[in-house]
C-alpha cells in the first residue's frame, strides 16, 4: 500500500510540475504577445509619423519626384521589416536564427523571383541614368503616358485617355522606349496633298503664311519652317509642312494647323484631291 501511495504521490507531483509549466509558459507566452500587439501599432504609428516626417523634409527640399516616390516606397519597405524582426524577437524566437533563416529563404524566394528582383534593379537603373522623369510623356512596352510615378518594382503611366498603366521597371530599364519630353522642342509634320496644276509657290506661300501667323511656332534660322514638295502622286502632289514648336505645344499645333491648312486653301481655291480612277471606254 505504501508504494503504491508514493506512486500516486510522485504521479500527482509530475502532473502538478507539468501543469504549473505550462501555466508559466501560458502567461509568458500571453505577456509576450500581449506586448508584441502594443508594439505592432506603436510601431505602425510611428512608422507613419517618420514616414510623414521624410516626406516633408524631401518636399521642403525639393527633392526630384522621381527619386521622392521611390524613397518612399523603399523606406516604408525597410521600416515594416524592422517591425517585423521587432515583433519576432518579443515573441520569444531567436532573432539571429530568424534571421539566418530569412537570409536562406531568401535566397531561394530570390530565384523564383528573379523578375521582381530585376524589377527592382530596374528601378534603381532608372533612378541613377534617368532616361525619364516624373511628368515626361513617354511610349514603351507598347503603352504610352505620363509618368506619374516612379515605385521600387515598377512605374505607374496614366494615359491621355486617363487609364492607369503599370509597367515593370526591369523592362523599361532594358527596353527601348520613347521620352517625348526629353527635348524642350519637336518638329510638327504635316503632309498637305493638292491637285495637279496647282502652282507649287502659290501652295507653299498659302502654307508658310498660315505658320507664320501662329506664335507658337518656331522662326529662328535654325528652326523656321521648312515645306519642300515631296512627292508627284497617281492623283495629286505632296507637300510636308515642317514646323518646331516647344513640347507641350506639339498636338495643338499638329491639330490647330491640319485644320487652318484645309480651310485656307478652300479660301484660295487650291484644290485637295481625293482618290479617283478615270475609266475610258473605247467603243
Amino acid at each position: 500500500m505504501e508504494e503504491i501511495d508514493i506512486a500516486k504521490t510522485a504521479s500527482e507531483l509530475m502532473s502538478d510540475k507539468a501543469l504549473e509549466t505550462m501555466m508559466q509558459y501560458c502567461v509568458t507566452f500571453g505577456k509576450n504577445l500581449l506586448a508584441a500587439i502594443v508594439i505592432y501599432f506603436v510601431g505602425r504609428f510611428i512608422i507613419s509619423k517618420l514616414t510623414r516626417l521624410v516626406r516633408a523634409v524631401m518636399q521642403k527640399k525639393q527633392i526630384e519626384p522621381s527619386l521622392y516616390s521611390f524613397l518612399d516606397s523603399f523606406l516604408t519597405i525597410c521600416l515594416h521589416f524592422v517591425l517585423v524582426i521587432a515583433i519576432v524577437g518579443v515573441l520569444g524566437i531567436e532573432t539571429s536564427s530568424f534571421v539566418a533563416l530569412f537570409a536562406s529563404a531568401g535566397v531561394a524566394i530570390g530565384m523564383a523571383l528573379s523578375g521582381t528582383l530585376q524589377n527592382f534593379a530596374g528601378g534603381v537603373m532608372i533612378l541613377l541614368f534617368r532616361p525619364f522623369r516624373v511628368g515626361d510623356f513617354i511610349e514603351a512596352q507598347g503603352y504610352s503616358g505620363t509618368v506619374n510615378q516612379i515605385q521600387i518594382f515598377s512605374t505607374i503611366l496614366t494615359t491621355v485617355d486617363n487609364q492607369t498603366i503599370i509597367i515593370p521597371n526591369g523592362g523599361l530599364a532594358t527596353g527601348s522606349l520613347k521620352n517625348y519630353s526629353k527635348q524642350p522642342y519637336r518638329r510638327v509634320d504635316i503632309d498637305v496633298e493638292v491637285a495637279y496644276g496647282s502652282k507649287p509657290d502659290v501652295v507653299r506661300k498659302v502654307l508658310l503664311d498660315i505658320c507664320l501667323k501662329d506664335s507658337r511656332i518656331m522662326t529662328q534660322d535654325a528652326m523656321k519652317p521648312f515645306i519642300p514638295m515631296t512627292s508627284m502622286g497617281s492623283s495629286a502632289i505632296s507637300f510636308q509642312v515642317r514646323v518646331w514648336t516647344e513640347s507641350a505645344n506639339y498636338w495643338g499645333v499638329k491639330f490647330d494647323t491640319t485644320e487652318k491648312i484645309y480651310n485656307r486653301l478652300a479660301e484660295e481655291g487650291i484644290e485637295i484631291p481625293f482618290q479617283q480612277i478615270d475609266v475610258h471606254m473605247r467603243s
